[in-house]
């Protein structure tokens, strides 16, 4: 069985989780949605609009990277801002770049590969406003709904969910 990591913290866009999660679920994989702390957290509709409460399965802290075969690595603004900042979350997603695991990220998702400074290079795309920070990172960005570029599958936002979530799951084995 695919065991699929999730880090998501407040800030979340619920749909880049929700939706994604649900495709994984459907296809066979578990799913663990790990955060800053265990408990709830609160996301977002279109970055701003409070959504729903979402569950934390385990706290960053009790995570290991081994336990799991992929990443899922969803956007809104504000999450992957915080998880980006956190020594933890940046050690267990750099776990999965040196051991060459599967990495979907979609929207602002991207950042915390960022912080692990393994883009350079890189075919990807994200929401188009942090382009800058890509191509700082060494990424070379391009405006495609999805891509995939050895261990990763990137995509921009919600309206491409469709597409990355096809390209996830042949990406992680389960379709």
């Amino acid at each position: 069985m695919v065991k699929v990591a999730v880090l998501a913290t407040d800030g979340l866009e619920e749909i880049e989780l929700v939706a994604p999660r649900s495709a994984l679920e459907k296809a066979g994989a578990t799913v663990t949605v790990i955060s800053l702390r265990a408990g709830e957290f609160q996301a977002v509709s279109k970055d701003i609009y409070p959504s729903h409460k979402i569950r934390a399965d385990l706290a960053i802290a009790d995570a290991n990277p081994n336990d799991y075969h992929a990443l899922l690595l969803p956007g809104g603004l504000a999450s992957p801002d915080a998880l980006r900042m956190n020594r933890d979350v940046v050690a267990f997603a750099r776990a999965f770049v040196k051991a060459n695991k599967p990495i979907a990220a979609i929207c602002h998702g991207v950042q915390t590969l960022i912080e692990v400074n393994e883009l350079r290079g890189r075919t990807v795309t994200s929401w188009p406003a942090i382009r800058r920070d890509l191509e700082n990172a060494g990424a070379i960005w391009v405006d495609n709904a999805v891509v995939v570029d050895g261990p990763y599958v990137f995509s921009r936002c919600p309206a491409d969910i469709p597409a990355f979530n096809k390209a996830m799951l042949r990406h992680f084995r389960l379709a």
